[in-house]
This record gives structure tokens, C-alpha cells and sequence, in this order.
């Protein structure tokens, strides 16, 4: 089995399976990436997982993801042969008939069954034909819970094998500013922790995780079938002391409400524990051990009170009492001597809990409802909905019901309706070592109450998920999203009413955190509000009957549908090449047991090939027949000459007998133009490559007085007259992209960022459609870096180094990170991506902005925003209207270079002018 999971945000699993388990080397999952990118607390992580087929037949491969049971898959897709296949969410009933012949015909039918304590397993197959590839994407989304005062993105990865292209992805975004940032867990200790790159920035923060095959297999929970670890990112963000933050796009808004400086309140709280005969053994154990711990932790001025129950209720004082000393050491006495026994009468044991707090009101504190079970009612009331509807009018909204689920034999379902019917939330103890510290953690969160009767007001807003809340906790965090009735922030105005104490406080701070973005953007605030409203609604049609219910139950569907989530009410139909039937994935509820047929798993240890053992920076290749030239240009002013001071030029060799490394180096030293070692010519340096069984490892240069001198590495270029190349140019949420054709062997501004510096320019190749030769970054005044498909060349003030091999390297604020495939560069809020192509036996370049910096005064061909067009004429050609502008378009194709391997796609073909909106000559670097 293979496996990354992200837990909170991040999941993900791949498995290979065949009827009978294969040699090692023939699958190769050589790519697994994971990206996650959190907004404002919204998670959306993309799984991408590559999977080729080394066999001389065609086998199935399944895909298996774990999510979190709090995120929502929103797109599926397989790539095979350059063919997208994608699903598609529909309502269950629409898919009811694939469903239904996926398990009739012994296949499972997407979901398999919830999986450990957060996680949910769903999971399709494909056949893949004989040394062939296909590529799996997964997104989810998720909205990030504050407990305790922090955020968690939690990484858990289990591969099964080292992969050799493993990485993890995150970036943090946060316009309130991240307060702190750190990585925890087993992954980032000892071995490892060299795999991390960790960035903190105001409000942004990156961590990058690029394990090597040989660290996948030498860390503390690695072996030679990989990692099994976590990898976790903590972090919270500033806080408005009043309102807190509200971010704001076009149409809608999100408002994040956790106020500082507030004083606790009192509490009232009643513990009730299931003694029943279910509960002995290591269960009992732990609660009394967790028990005595809550009890410990309580402040003098919480009153509380103590019982048990079983087929009877026993109690420990028959009301409640202050927490003094005397009366916790009596308390805790009680707790040691719980025993097992009898059956379970929860009904009564609930009532008597919301008597004792109904006959102790107090003036300025807050109560609270716990209730810790591990079964079904078996005693007193058994019948489920006579229960809840009996605790529902003894609390009559008056406090919030908390109810623990001890295993899995307790009817969570039931659990759950009666404690969101009572505005409590149900929490699944599971039955591991660790169930004292996971009740106590719960009681954590509920501890200290800060504010009872919260009541969010919006003038200018409609349609609100949640605005009233019985209480809000230290460490917590309440979020509310809506619309904006008539699209204008000046007239929108949030505020807050609740009790703090004894005495009623209004939040309205004018000078609010109240932050506008961009239409572009204005889909990912949408995507938070429909997230909780659907969530919401999910709970609403749980706990409503009759009309309430088929109508939270229709709005769900609808949303769900309009947002592609794949929710309890929606599946998604993964559609196959033809010849296959389509799977169909299914979201379950909580503690809900499904069934499937087991597959067999086959594990793959592919062969790798040897890396260099250099510590020399970047790309590895092989340069057979190359020749190598370190040239100074004469471009002397006033009688200055050029030196060359140093050239080393070095290779190894590897014996393919015994394995030994050995050694060539040249060197050259130059002064006044003069070449003193022989073999040399003036003012250059030339050695032949050495042939195959050679790996370059280093070229380094110190120049003086020769800032026009660079290292270049010469391969014979095609001589082929100027051709086109084609430009995709993506679209906001329409059928098809536009493309533009640039003619040429012209270099074009990539990315210009003025905050920092930066310019990234790129040369294009003289071949069609061949990509770019090479793509130089400049950083302020001092740095270069050369890049083209052989080596990377990095110009520090006059020193010049070649850098090869896979490795990181950072030079000032620039990262580098080179992989077979593509190299990253990090610098400062912008990532870049130069992925290596090859068409026709030929290497090309080609540039990916991968987190587009925040500065709305980027420029360039990667810096361009999604078109948004309109089709104004059909017939008898299509023109299309681009900010209220028409421009004549041709159906073509274009090839998407951003993917591996580059899918093609069909296009509305454009002048270059029309799709840029500006002139050809702007973005062209003389």
C-alpha cells in the first residue's frame, strides 16, 4: 500500500493493485506532489500522483485518497495517452444506476469506509495499457478549525516505496499577518530536516518538503519501503482586538471573529459517565485517569457536578457545588471508585444532568452539558427520537450538550442530532492508548468560555451561514460568511452583540480589518461562503423532519452541484477510457460502515539510478560530445585588458566493471591574454566533454575585470528558418482557452517584479513550438542565473559558478531546487517552475508560475490574469468580445506545456495584440 495523507488539509494515497503481486521494477509511481494552498484559513490541495506501467501487459492500477471528513472533493481527473478523463458530480439518485452496476459486478463503488480518526478512503481504478502512464489529480477544499489557538495542517505520509519525485507544497496566505509559523513531527527531526525549507514572511509562509529517495529510507520511521511520519505546519495570525477580520470580494465576504483580551466566565458544568458492563476494562481506566485530570483543572469560582449511570444514575452530590479544594479530592475519591456494570439508560442520565443545572442558575457564568458514552441505550427510554426530543425541551436551548462517543459500538448518528440540537457538537473517542489525552483535549476546548449569546449582525448582507452561537471559547475562533446586498463595501457594516459576564458588550469597530480584493479572486471567497453554508445545511437536515428537512436537504443538493462538491447528497461518476464502467465515489456520514471488495496490493521498489555524489548545484546531465567554452569578450575601454584567472572544468568517471570513480580536470590560467597551459586557445578555454561513461560535476570561473565573460556550454542548434510559437492563454470558468502564436527567435519578459527586484526573461528556440533555449533571472544589481536543459550557470558579482546535480541552493533571497524534470526558483512571495521538455529527441525549457507574487505590479507573459471573453458571432467566423472590444478567432489547438506530459487542448487561435491586450513589442526583451 501506498500512502501521503494531509490531515486537516492535506490527504492523499496511492496504490498499485494487480490480482497477483509483480517484479518491483515493474511499476515505477515515480511522481507524487502534493500542493496546498491556504487563503484566509481555506485550505485547496491538489494530489498529483504519476504512475507508469513497466510491464509487457496492461494491469489495473487503483487510485486510493484519504481525505479529511471535514473537506470536500471538488475535482477528479485522470490523464491518459494526452486524454483527460474527468469526473463528474451528480446527485446520487442521477448516479444511483452506475452505482448500482459497479457493485453488482464486484468493484467497488467508490468509497470504501471511513478511516481512522479524521479520514475518509475513497478510490477508482484504470486498466493501463503495457509502458504506458497515466497521471491522477485530486483537489479538495477545506475551511481550517482554530483550537486552542492555532491552526494545524497536518502532513502524514506512508508511501510504501521511496518515490523519486516526492515533494510537498505549502503556502500560507494570510492578510491578517501570521503571528508564528512552525514545522513539527516526525518528518521534520534528524534526517530529514534538511528536506524542509521553511519561509516566514508578515503574512505569508511557505514549507517546502523535497525528501530524497536515500532520505525517504535512512529517517527514524523510514525502511526501504519509505517514509511513515508526519510532517505538520502550526500557525495562527494577528488579531483585531475588537471585530477582528473581514475579507471582502465583489459579491461576498468572511468574517473571522476571535476577540483578545477578554475575561473568562465562570462555569457551570456537569460531567455524566457511562459505567455500564461495555465500559470495563482499559476504557474505564482511561476515563477515570482523564476525569481526574478535568476535575484538577478546574478554577475555584466553576461550580460542577458528578454522576454516573448504568441501568440507575448515581450521583456524587445531588447538585451543584463550587470547585474548592475539599470538594475536588472528594470528587476525584468518587471517579477511583466508578464500577463497571449493568446496562445503559442515557435518557435518564441526561435529564437528571440538565435538572441540576436548571436548578443552579447564576448570574455572569456559562454551563455546559457533558456527556461520555460507548454504547446504545439499552435501559429506561431505549427509542432514539423520544430521547432527543426529551432533552431537547429539558435544556430548551438554555446551555450546549456536549456528547463523547466511546469506539465505534456507540450510535454516533444519534449522538450527533442531539448535541447539534442542543448546540453542542458530538466528538468520537477512539479506543486507542492515547483516549485520556484525547478527552481531556476535547474538555480543553470547551474550558474557557469567553462570551455566551454571540450574535453576529451584518447591515448590508444576506443570505448568512451561521450569526448566533451560545458561546464562544478561548482559543476558538467564529466564522460567518454571506453576501453583500448591493455590492459595496462602504454601506456594509458588521457588529457583534453578546454577553461577556454579567454585562452586554457590542463589537463594531469602524477601523475593522475590512479588506477588498479583487474580482479575480472573488471565487475564493465564494467557495468559503458556500463551503459553510453547505456544511451547515448538512446539519440542518440532520436534525430538522418533515418540510425543514427536504428543504435543507434540496438547497444542500443544489449547492453542492453549483460548487462540485462531493457531499452526502452528491457522487462523482470518474468517467474511463472507453470499455471501461465508471466508478462512482460517494461521501459517507460519520460512523457510517460500508462495504467493498478487497483488492490485492502490489508494491513497487523501482530502480534508480545513481545520483552524483557532488554537492555541486542543480540539473544533472550527462554532457556527451558537448564542448565546453569559458570566453572572455574584448570590450576594453581606456587600454584595459581582460584576465581570466581560473577555469576548472571537471569530470568524473564510473567504471562499469568495478564501479570506482576516477577523476579529469583541466585547467587554464590566463593573464593579459595570455593562455599559459597548453591546448588552450587566447582568451578562451576549451576542453571536449568525455564521453557517456563520464558525469560533469563542476565548472567554476573567477573573472576579473571581465564582467562581459560568461561560461557557455555549445550544442549544435537547429538552423531551421524563424518559426512560430504557440502561447495558451487560460480562462475564468469558460469551455475554451485563447491562444497566440509569437514568430522568431525572440526573447520575452516572463515575470518583472519591482518590489523586488526581479526579472525573469526568456529565449526562444529557432525550432516550431520548441519552447525556450534559455531562461535568465536577474536579482537586483548582483545575481544572474543562466538556465538552459544542460546546465545552470549562476553569476555572482564577477564570480561565475556551473552548478549540477540534484540539490537545493540558495543565493541571497533565491532558491533553487533542481529534480530530473524541472527546476524551482523561490524568491520572496513569487515560485517559478522551469520544467524540461523534450520533443523530437530535443530538451527545451518552459516556464511555470507557481505562486504568482502579491504585488499588483507584476508584469510579463506568467503574470497574465485569466481572459475573460465572450462569443458575440457564430457565423460565418467567431469573433469574441474581450473588454468590449471584438476580435476575430480561429478554432486550433494548442499544447499545454504546464502539464506533464503536455496535454493539447483546442483554443480560439488570436492576434497576439488581442489576447495581450497591449502590444507584442511590450513584452519582448531587446
Amino acid at each position: 500500500m501506498m500512502e501521503a495523507v494531509v490531515q486537516a488539509a492535506v490527504f492523499g494515497l496511492l496504490l498499485a493493485s494487480a490480482p497477483t503481486l509483480a517484479d518491483k521494477d515493474d511499476w515505477d509511481i515515480y511522481s507524487f506532489h502534493i500542493n496546498s494552498t491556504v487563503s484566509s484559513r481555506y485550505a485547496t490541495t491538489v494530489i498529483t500522483s504519476r504512475v507508469a506501467n513497466r510491464m509487457n501487459q496492461s494491469k489495473e492500477i487503483e487510485f486510493h485518497v484519504r481525505i479529511p471528513k471535514n473537506a470536500f472533493i471538488s475535482k477528479f481527473r485522470m490523464l491518459i495517452d494526452g486524454q483527460f478523463y474527468d469526473g463528474v458530480v451528480k446527485g446520487k439518485e442521477k448516479a444511483q444506476q452506475t452505482y448500482t452496476e459497479a457493485v453488482s459486478r464486484g468493484q467497488s463503488a467508490g468509497l470504501v469506509s471511513s478511516v481512522g480518526r479524521t479520514l475518509e478512503e475513497f478510490k477508482t481504478a484504470v486498466t493501463l495499457a503495457a509502458h504506458n502512464k497515466v497521471t491522477f489529480e485530486l483537489t479538495y477544499e477545506e475551511l481550517l478549525k482554530r483550537r486552542l489557538g492555532k491552526y494545524e495542517l497536518q502532513i502524514h505520509a506512508r508511501p510504501m516505496q521511496p518515490v523519486k519525485d516526492f515533494k510537498v507544497d505549502v503556502y500560507i496566505n494570510e492578510k491578517a499577518g501570521i503571528n508564528f509559523m512552525e514545522v513539527k513531527g516526525g518528518l521534520s527531526t534528524k534526517a530529514l530536516a534538511n528536506a524542509i525549507t521553511r519561509t516566514h514572511v508578515d503574512k505569508q509562509a511557505w514549507v517546502y518538503f523535497y525528501p530524497t529517495e536515500d532520505q525517504q529510507k535512512t529517517c527514524d520511521s523510514c525502511g526501504e519501503q519509505g517514509m511513515n511520519g508526519d510532517l505538520v505546519v502550526v500557525y495562527d495570525v494577528n488579531r483585531n482586538p475588537s471585530l477582528g477580520d473581514i475579507k471582502k470580494s465583489d459579491r461576498y465576504f468572511v468574517h473571522h471573529f476571535a476577540p483578545l483580551n477578554l475575561a473568562s466566565i465562570p462555569k457551570n458544568v456537569v460531567f455524566v459517565i457511562d459505567q455500564s458492563g461495555s465500559m470495563r476494562g482499559r476504557k474505564m481506566q482511561q476515563t477515570r485517569t482523564a476525569l481526574i485530570h478535568i476535575l484538577g483543572d478546574l478554577a475555584e469560582e466553576d461550580h460542577f457536578g458528578l454522576l454516573t449511570f448504568d441501568s440507575e444514575v448515581f450521583h456524587w452530590k445531588l447538585e451543584l457545588v463550587p470547585a474548592t479544594g475539599d470538594n475536588l479530592e472528594s470528587a476525584k475519591k468518587f471517579a477511583r471508585e466508578i464500577v463497571e456494570r449493568g446496562a445503559t439508560d442515557i435518557s435518564a442520565a441526561v435529564l437528571e444532568g440538565a435538572r441540576m443545572l436548571n436548578a443552579h442558575p447564576r448570574e455572569g457564568s456559562a454551563s455546559l452539558l457533558i456527556l461520555l458514552t460507548d454504547g446504545d441505550p439499552t435501559a429506561g427510554e431505549t427509542n432514539p427520537e423520544v430521547i432527543q426530543s426529551n432533552v431537547r425541551r429539558a435544556i430548551v436551548d438554555k446551555f450546549p450538550l456536549y456528547c463523547l462517543g466511546f469506539g465505534f459500538d456507540v450510535n454516533f448518528k444519534f449522538l450527533e442530532k442531539m448535541s447539534l440540537q442542543n448546540n453542542g457538537v458530538a466528538r468520537r473517542i477512539y479506543e486507542d492508548s492515547d483516549a485520556d489525552l484525547q478527552l481531556t483535549g476535547f474538555y480543553n476546548e470547551v474550558a474557557t468560555p469567553l462570551l455566551t449569546d454571540v450574535t453576529m449582525i451584518y447591515s448590508g448582507g444576506a443570505n448568512l451561514t451561521q450569526t448566533n452561537f451560545s458561546q464562544y471559547y478561548n482559543g476558538s475562533e467564529i466564522v460567518v460568511a454571506g453576501q453583500i446586498t448591493d455590492n459595496g463595501i462602504e454601506t456594509f457594516t458588521p457588529q457583534v452583540v453578546a454577553i461577556s459576564r454579567n454585562r452586554r458588550v457590542t463589537f463594531s469597530d469602524t477601523h475593522a480589518m475590512v479588506e477588498s480584493e479583487e474580482e479575480a479572486s472573488d471565487s475564493s471567497v465564494r467557495r468559503v461562503w458556500a463551503y459553510l453554508t453547505v456544511k451547515q445545511l448538512l446539519e440542518k437536515e440532520l436534525v430538522s423532519s418533515g418540510p425543514e428537512k427536504e428543504k435543507a436537504k434540496k438547497e444542500a443538493l443544489e449547492l453542492s452541484l453549483k460548487f462540485s462538491f462531493v457531499t452526502p447528497f452528491t457522487s462523482m461518476v470518474v468517467t474511463k477510457p472507453q470499455g471501461e464502467n465508471s466508478d462512482v465515489l460517494h461521501k459517507p456520514r460519520e460512523g457510517k460502515k460500508h462495504e467493498g471488495r478487497r483488492r490485492s496490493f502490489l508494491h513497487s521498489m523501482p530502480h534508480r539510478p545513481t545520483r552524483p555524489s557532488t554537492s555541486a548545484l542543480v540539473t544533472q546531465h550527462r554532457y556527451e560530445n558537448t564542448e565546453v567554452f569559458v570566453t572572455g569578450s574584448d570590450h576594453r575601454q581606456h587600454g584595459q585588458q581582460g584576465h581570466i584567472r581560473r577555469v576548472l572544468v571537471g569530470a568524473s568517471l564510473v567504471d562499469g566493471a568495478s564501479g570506482r570513480r576516477g577523476s579529469a580536470q583541466g585547467r587554464m590560467q590566463a593573464e593579459g591574454g595570455r593562455t599559459q597551459d597548453a591546448g588552450f586557445s587566447q582568451n578562451a578555454a576549451r576542453i571536449i566533454a568525455p564521453p557517456p561513461d563520464y558525469e560533469a560535476f563542476l565548472v567554476s570561473a573567477d573573472l576579473h575585470d571581465t564582467p562581459d565573460m560568461f561560461p557557455t556550454i555549445v550544442t549544435p542548434h537547429a538552423t531551421e528558418a524563424p518559426l512560430s510559437h504557440r502561447f495558451l492563454q487560460k480562462t475564468e470558468n469558460l469551455s475554451l482557452p485563447l491562444c497566440f502564436d509569437v514568430t522568431g527567435k525572440v526573447q520575452l519578459k516572463l515575470l518583472h517584479h519591482p518590489s523586488e527586484e526581479l526579472f525573469v526573461n526568456g529565449q526562444l528556440d529557432s525550432v516550431r513550438n520548441g519552447g525556450f533555449r534559455r531562461i535568465t533571472i536577474l536579482l537586483k544589481t548582483d545575481l544572474q542565473v543562466q538556465i538552459d536543459t544542460e546546465k545552470i550557470l549562476v553569476i555572482e558579482g564577477q564570480r561565475i559558478s556551473g552548478l549540477l546535480g540534484y540539490i537545493s541552493h540558495t543565493v541571497g533571497s533565491l532558491t533553487l531546487v533542481s529534480r530530473e524534470k524541472e527546476i524551482d526558483v523561490a524568491v520572496g512571495d513569487t515560485r517559478i517552475v522551469i520544467a524540461i521538455h523534450k520533443e523530437g529527441g530535443k530538451d527545451f525549457l518552459w516556464p511555470i508560475l507557481r505562486q504568482r507574487p502579491l504585488d499588483d505590479n507584476v508584469s510579463g507573459i506568467l503574470a497574465l490574469k485569466p481572459a475573460v471573453y465572450d462569443e458575440v458571432q457564430q457565423s460565418p467566423s467567431t469573433r469574441l468580445q474581450i473588454k468590449g472590444h471584438d476580435y476575430d478567432s480561429t478554432r486550433a489547438s494548442v499544447v499545454d506545456h504546464s502539464i506533464d506530459p503536455p496535454p493539447t487542448y483546442d483554443c480560439w487561435l488570436m492576434s497576439a495584440e488581442s489576447v495581450l491586450q497591449r502590444s507584442l513589442d511590450d513584452f519582448i526583451v531587446a
